[in-house]
């Protein structure tokens, strides 16, 4: 349950992320509500990584949690951010991806 909890707090960090790109784009009152919703994602994926390191190690908990947020995050400047797509973002974010997973399969 707990990596439950961490993934979807990951979510979250990239949700936060997002927005914050979001806030540097826009202007007055559309501004102001994407700073709400880093608000409260920022909160959400706090809340949910402290709730997943009550049984994970912190170490492994906060790696993984990051390393959801820094996948995701380069996943949404690409897609949503027009952000280039070059052979070694993409070789370096797989990079990523399979030290997430494995720190996954060598924790207990």
């Amino acid at each position: 349950m707990n990596w439950i909890l961490l993934i979807i707090g990951g979510l979250f960090e990239v949700g936060f992320a997002a927005c914050l790109g979001k806030v540097n784009e826009t202007t007055g009152l559309e501004s102001r509500l994407w700073f709400l919703g880093f608000l409260v994602s920022l909160a959400i994926s706090m809340f949910l990584l402290i709730q997943a390191t009550k049984t994970l190690p912190i170490g492994t908990a906060y790696a993984v949690w990051t390393g959801i947020g820094a996948v995701g995050t380069v996943l949404v400047g690409i897609f949503y951010f027009n952000e280039p797509a070059t052979f070694w973002r993409v070789f370096f974010l797989s990079t990523l991806i399979l030290s997430i997973v494995g720190l996954k399969f060598v924790t207990n």
